[in-house]
């Protein structure tokens, strides 16, 4: 027992000064990183104001059946279970609901409404120093997209609201003309003063079938296969920064565990999450650190910990507002 307990030492003297954000910084000014993966949830987008769906007050919680162009049995089943409203069942023989609840997102994505953040900059300066191998995003947001981050490095697990294809045969539609025809067709539902009184479906114009929306991934259908194919960049990771998600959707959950033994993994959140998938805590832990606090926040603070507050300050005026009041003149 003295014996095992003597290896974890060694273990985690080996791969961490300290288990926090003082070893991070430490670990990442080292040799031994030269590899930093991400993978990130909402947590990542909070400042810059994103709606959120999966939360309490979020859009499934508010969610109103009523106000959607539905049958009764639809509205029914999105009643009973909001999410029915992005899943793939209902979409095949109705697109409607899904596109009359997302309009305004969709749109004010693509009008730069909401902003990238500190944090999504910070994996932009990660990138800078040559440090990025691969981001995994849970956001179907797109705001990666915002920053200078090669697109290849960016894995959009549940697809992304900045392209646009046929849910039917997958071929891809001009953005502007999507948008045109949702504006004309789709109905605002919060706003009722804007768009037509009526819905009316958008047809694609390869399959002419009802099927074109976002690029995201609905419920009973697959992810992207670029997802399963960047899960071998993970075994070159030396450090994986995981920010704003609870690990409990799969199989997003996964890349933690395809990490390599000995890779260092940061958890960035209000609450500590992944004990489910071997992420360990306190005295049993070895290489795993838990930072409480926004992603903005912990970020900046890592962020200064490793000298790089010029780097990150450089891309304030890109940054949302919430985020540019983190950052402090004085600190950069």
């Amino acid at each position: 027992m003295f014996g095992w307990l003597m290896q974890q030492e060694d273990a985690k003297q080996e791969a961490l000064p300290s288990l926090d954000l003082d070893g991070i910084a430490s670990f990442i000014q080292s040799s031994k990183c030269k590899k930093i993966g991400f993978l990130t949830g909402a947590g990542m987008s909070v400042a810059a104001g994103i709606p959120d769906f999966r939360s309490p007050g979020g859009m499934y919680d508010t969610l109103r059946p009523e106000l959607l162009t539905a049958s009764e049995p639809e509205r029914k089943r999105m009643a009973s279970d909001p999410t029915t409203v992005v899943c793939w069942d209902l979409f095949r023989v109705n697109q409607l609901p899904y596109l009359e609840l997302r309009r305004p997102f969709i749109l004010g994505i693509a009008e730069q409404k909401w902003k990238a953040t500190l944090a999504h900059y910070f994996v932009q300066v990660c990138h800078d120093k040559g440090l990025l191998d691969t981001l995994f995003t849970q956001n179907i947001d797109g705001l990666d997209f915002q920053t200078d981050v090669p697109k290849d490095k960016i894995v959009s697990v549940h697809g992304t609201l900045g392209a646009i294809e046929c849910e039917f045969c997958k071929k891809s539609m001009d953005n502007e003309e999507f948008r045109k025809n949702l504006r004309e067709n789709v109905r605002d539902i919060y706003n009722p003063s804007e768009g037509p009184s009526e819905s009316s479906p958008i047809y694609c114009p390869s399959c002419s079938k009802a099927g074109v929306k976002p690029a995201t991934v609905l419920y009973g259908r697959s992810l992207p296969a670029a997802f399963h194919d960047a899960m071998d960049n993970t075994s070159k990771f030396d450090l994986l920064i995981i920010i704003g998600t609870s690990l409990t959707v799969s199989p997003a959950n996964s890349v933690p565990t395809h990490v390599r033994s000995n890779c260092v993994r940061l958890v960035v959140n209000d609450t500590t999450v992944g004990q489910g998938v071997g992420i360990k805590y306190g005295d049993s832990s070895v290489r795993d650190v838990f930072a409480q606090g926004t992603a903005d926040e912990v970020l900046w603070q890592l962020a200064q910990k490793l000298g790089w507050q010029e780097d990150v300050y450089k891309y304030h005026d890109r940054m949302s507002e919430a985020s540019q009041k983190v950052l402090k003149p004085d600190d950069a």
